[in-house]
């Protein structure tokens, strides 16, 4: 059963923190279930205190048949079915009590919002001993500069939270400023390291009284966790600072520089793009069930998306309801079409059975994510940035005049370690220069850096050259060996970068970032409307090339 709405709100539908939780309908159970995925797309699934699943890479399907929830979980390592009797919401956590099949006794399923369950003290514990770890190694490692002063302390107001320590090394007249991670952070926190540094090293340089030369900026991160940053920082402007990254083994306390010209090759892979006629025409009998699916007067509305030679996706403002795909089926080599229906990570096979359940839900879907919707539904504030993606995708040129309004590939696959792995848009300006465009719908301190990564790959890409004879006018690098933007020449020029988000969205860092990336990296940072839903238009810019 995807997501759905009863008479009870979600904290009711999940029951009370009671000892002996009240009898619960099925499809009260999963719309407790529904309503906390939603609202928590990175929640985890804890069994016996173990994390099982990660929501941001797993599947789920709920059914409400026969009298019981079901709940089945799947990812490439796991696959987990579970019939769910109960659910209680406490503190953020929608603890499940569940059946195995075949058992009688109820053991529990966890859904919490976030990996990380360390309490504040625990947590406030650890970046203190790191502390302390950090001042004996900067004292050994650079015994010529005087450690002036090493903190985690928090300051919302600038953007430095506490899982980063800051600090400063001073000799005499010079200085550089310090970031240092510690090992118990996530991956997601260490790469946000040098976005933080550049604003710790541009702050010491304004409050500073003139006299003290900020020669730039020393980042330390665990051993092993430097790939992202050594091709970030292989991009910051070299004029402007002096920028290096340092890895630490903090069982050993050795210190190992990481040099950010020798990044080399990166880990990251482009997709062959598909044919879209001809899956459209393979699966022209499967999307005609899902459109009947859909309320008749807002079948006009459906956005259809071809993900890749197996599978289309079905979208509304964005979110993805439906998709349709091929694979083989079991032990045969049979290929075997597939419809799913739900909305985030939940995934129910339509069939004779769930087809009116299915059709509910669309018809819930499509009333209320809908421009003028209510902005407390999580349905409507579900994946805001691909509603906005959406929105950009069909009207590219109000962003560009410039830009090619046929050329314009959504959530391009650029695999990489430490990455989201897609582009968000990719497109081509008429002069046949490549362009990325990053989206952030909420403010985002990461905008900059993260916009960086994607146009390092499409750079890269692009500049794979083929050895193609046949066509020499515009096969230039690995986008059109691979399908894209077939029949355009292509310039050889390094791609442009744009920045688009809600005027009123972007933080502050964003421009701060920018100022102290390579002056190779063209940029143009756009602020939208914030009635972008209803109608989309820029309402101020600022470029690379803009006086400073």
């Amino acid at each position: 059963m995807p997501f759905s709405r009863g008479a009870s709100a979600p904290s009711r539908a999940a029951g009370h923190a009671t000892k002996t939780p009240e009898v619960q309908e099925p499809a009260a159970i999963a719309i407790a279930i529904e309503e906390f995925l939603a609202l928590h797309p990175k929640a985890v699934v804890l069994e016996d205190g173990r994390a099982v699943f990660e929501m941001q890479t797993a599947k789920y399907s709920l059914t409400t048949e026969h009298g019981r929830c079901t709940l089945q979980l799947w990812s490439e390592a796991a696959n987990l079915v579970r019939r769910v009797v109960a659910t209680r919401l406490r503190e953020g956590v929608l603890r499940m009590s569940v059946l195995r099949f075949g058992q009688s006794k109820p053991t529990s399923l966890e859904l919490v919002a976030h990996r990380d369950r360390r309490t504040p003290s625990d947590r406030e514990s650890l970046r203190t001993r790191y502390l302390r770890v950090l001042e004996r190694v900067l004292q050994r490692g650079f015994h010529e500069w005087t450690l002036e002063s090493v903190s985690s302390a928090m300051d919302l107001e600038k953007s430095f939270g506490p899982a980063y320590a800051r600090g400063r090394l001073v000799q005499g007249q010079r200085a550089w400023a310090l970031v240092a991670v510690n090992e118990e952070e996530t991956q997601a926190t260490i790469d946000g390291a040098l976005t933080v540094g550049i604003l710790w090293l541009d702050r010491c340089r304004t409050q500073g009284d003139g006299r003290r030369v900020w020669q730039g900026l020393k980042v330390i991160v665990p051993h092993g966790t430097a790939a992202l940053l050594v091709s970030r920082m292989a991009w910051l402007n070299e004029h402007a600072a002096q920028w290096e990254l340092w890895e630490l083994d903090q069982q050993t306390e050795e210190l190992t520089r990481r040099d950010p010209a020798d990044y080399g090759n990166l880990a990251t892979q482009v997709v062959r793009a598909p044919n879209h006629a001809a899956v459209r025409e393979r699966f022209a009998d499967a999307a005609n069930r899902v459109m009947m699916l859909v309320p008749e007067p807002m079948r006009n509305e459906v956005e259809q998306v071809v993900r890749g030679g197996n599978e289309i996706a079905f979208l509304r403002h964005g979110l993805e309801f439906a998709r349709v795909r091929a694979g083989y089926a079991g032990t045969s080599f049979n290929m075997q079409e597939q419809i799913t229906v739900g909305a985030g990570a939940n995934e129910t096979p339509l069939a004779t059975e769930t087809e009116p359940t299915l059709r509910e839900f669309v018809a819930r879907l499509f009333e209320r994510r809908r421009v003028d919707g209510d902005k407390r539904d999580p349905l409507f504030r579900m994946q805001t940035e691909r509603w906005l993606e959406s929105v950009l995708r069909r009207n590219v040129t109000v962003l560009d005049e410039h830009l090619h309004p046929e050329y314009v590939y959504t959530q391009v696959p650029a695999f990489a370690a430490g990455d989201r792995g897609m582009l968000d848009l990719l497109g081509v300006l008429d002069d046949g220069r490549l362009a990325v465009i990053e989206l952030k719908a909420e403010e985002d301190l990461q905008l900059a850096l993260q916009g960086l990564d994607y146009w390092v790959r499409v750079r890269w890409h692009h500049r794979q050259t083929t050895d193609d004879a046949t066509r020499p006018s515009y096969g230039l690098g690995e986008f059109q060996r691979l399908g894209y933007f077939d029949g355009a020449a292509l310039s050889q020029e390094a791609p442009k970068l744009y920045l688009v988000a809600p005027a009123l969205r972007v933080h502050p860092a964003t421009e701060i970032v920018l100022r102290y990336l390579s002056p190779q990296v063209e940029w143009e940072l756009v602020g939208l409307d914030e009635r972008w839903r209803q109608s989309l238009k820029p309402v101020w810019r600022k470029r690379s090339s803009d006086p400073r």
